[in-house]
């Protein structure tokens, strides 16, 4: 698994660089948000561990560039901010980063946030499943998603990583309620280390590209209280 640390502190990005390899992960670092994007299309990295505040570009701006333009993968993103307050910023701009990690944090620490994410991916492997309801196709081996948007016209969906798993999770599904708990457990696993509402953040972006109206949603439904459910008609 290939690793991009993107941390304009050089001790901070050799001691994240350290533990890593240590683990048997292949890493390379860069110091600013410019160098990051180039790197990015040169190493196609399965994940990156991104630093919110960089000079020239800063992490939000990265994140976002990345996730408009995702390349031939579409890594995991580990966002680090050194102030707890920043959570909510990174949450609220909906960036698309899949977990965020307060400074200071524990080389273990660090390694069982990047594990977590990267089984995440593994999960998926060996499963040759398609999920259908009557306006969606979700192909889970080919990693690709469609939406019926008229009797005569598909669309194929342009999802991030999390995005796609959370729709799987909700076409495999339809009429079930989910809480945060469960989309969390289903999407993160037993590792997920953070606030639940991140949850929220990425329904948000999915309902934004999924929905005709994501003010008035159609299909991905809130449930007061709960959580979310997601309706539409299941096809054999």
């Amino acid at each position: 698994m290939d690793i991009l640390i993107v941390e304009d502190e050089a001790e901070i990005a050799g001691l994240i660089q350290l533990a890593l390899e240590k683990e048997g992960f292949s890493c390379q670092s860069c110091r600013d948000g410019l160098a990051a994007l180039r790197l990015f299309q040169e190493l196609q990295p399965d994940l990156i561990i991104l630093d919110l505040m960089l000079p020239g570009l800063d992490g939000l701006e990265v994140c976002a560039r990345i996730r408009q333009k995702p390349g031939t993968k579409d890594p995991y993103i580990l966002m680090l901010t050194a102030r707890g307050e920043e959570i909510d910023r990174v949450i609220g701009l909906s960036t698309g980063a899949d977990d965020y990690l307060v400074k200071p944090f524990s080389p273990r620490e660090l390694v069982a946030r990047v594990r977590a994410l990267l089984r995440r991916s593994l999960r998926q492997g060996g499963q040759h499943q398609i999920h259908r309801t009557q306006h969606f196709i979700v192909d889970v081996e080919q990693r690709s998603a469609s939406r019926q948007v008229s009797s005569d016209r598909t669309e194929e969906l342009d999802l991030t990583t999390l995005e796609f798993n959370l729709l799987s999770t909700f076409v495999s599904n339809p009429g079930r309620v989910w809480n945060r708990t469960q989309l969390i457990d289903k999407l993160w696993g037993s590792d997920f280390f953070g606030d639940e509402r991140v949850v929220d953040t990425h329904v948000a972006r999915l309902r934004k590209k999924i929905e005709p109206d994501p003010a008035s949603p159609t299909f991905i439904k809130t449930v007061v209280g709960v959580g979310y459910k997601f309706e539409d008609a299941a096809t054999s």
